[in-house]
């Protein structure tokens, strides 16, 4: 999809990104609330599997279509390397949302863009402005000050929300560095993966689910399919200096669905750190520009 010139059209499509991007953080947010209920009785890793299977069943014309990209592509090591550190990166990130509240894995996710600035230049040595380390340190530190790591007991939910920034930034890494292959092609190669690292591990754990438990996992499917698109859209057609500022009103969503489904106020240490962070991710996203 060529993105368009003229001005007027810029404009529109920027409107319409802007929708696409704040219809994926309601799909995201409300998907957070069913895992959130439903980790309460699943394990985590099983409720990744079941996320798998009901988007394999959603991209399967995907999958016939763009079977030959698929298996000749030249680039499967990248693939499995990708797909692992998702895996990984997907079920931290339930099980952090089944343990803590929306808005403190909101915020803690809130950290990745800096973690993968310092990868970015470990791993593919790029060239880091001072300005964005400076945005860094003040997202660690803003962390650091919501969590308060010497007053509270750093439980599973804490280090699951941690190994969800690490490898999902790891896995942007990996994306990276998959260059030339079509979209279409990552997601199948995502989907089918991720039901395979899952299948076993959620076999060792599993809790047999009752019939009234599969609209729950269907409803998780659906949304993070839906979401996907929705962000894919999104960045199709929108400029990335609307999205940027735009993709940090999720916390907002993150703290209504805490407070109405789970009754879960915002701290004080919340707030503030959050909009430390979200300042610093501002920063973040506009120096650097090259004058035109």
């Amino acid at each position: 999809m060529m993105p368009p010139t003229d001005v007027k059209d810029r404009h529109v499509a920027n409107r319409q990104g802007a929708v696409f991007a704040l219809a994926d953080m309601v799909l995201v947010v409300t998907s957070m609330g069913v895992i959130k209920q439903a980790g309460a009785t699943f394990p985590a890793i099983q409720l990744v599997f079941f996320r798998a299977i009901v988007g394999l069943l959603l991209i399967a014309p995907l999958i016939w279509r763009y079977r030959s990209d698929v298996f000749n592509s030249r680039q499967v090591k990248g693939h499995l390397g990708r797909v692992l550190c998702s895996t990984l990166a997907l079920s931290c990130n339930y099980a952090a949302t089944a343990a803590l509240p929306l808005t403190l894995v909101t915020v803690i996710g809130f950290t990745r863009p800096f973690v993968i600035l310092a990868l970015a230049a470990l791993m593919l040595g790029e060239r880091i402005l001072r300005r964005h380390w400076i945005s860094t340190v003040i997202c660690f530190v803003s962390v650091l000050f919501i969590v308060k790591p010497g007053s509270m007991s750093w439980d599973w939910g804490l280090l699951a929300a941690l190994g969800m920034v690490l490898f999902g930034s790891l896995s942007v890494i990996q994306t990276r560095r998959l260059t030339g292959e079509h979209a279409v092609v990552l997601m199948v190669f995502y989907t089918i993966g991720l039901a395979i690292l899952t299948a076993i591990p959620a076999a060792f754990v599993w809790v047999p689910p009752g019939l009234d438990d599969l609209p729950a996992f269907l409803i998780i499917g659906v949304l993070a399919q839906v979401g996907q698109f929705c962000f894919l859209r999104s960045h199709q057609l929108a400029e990335a200096s609307i999205l940027a500022p735009l993709s940090y009103v999720v916390i907002v969503f993150s703290s209504i669905a805490d407070y109405l489904y789970f009754g879960i106020v915002p701290t004080l240490s919340l707030v503030v750190g959050s909009l430390a962070i979200i300042s610093a991710a501002v920063i973040g996203t506009q120096v650097g520009r090259s004058p035109r």
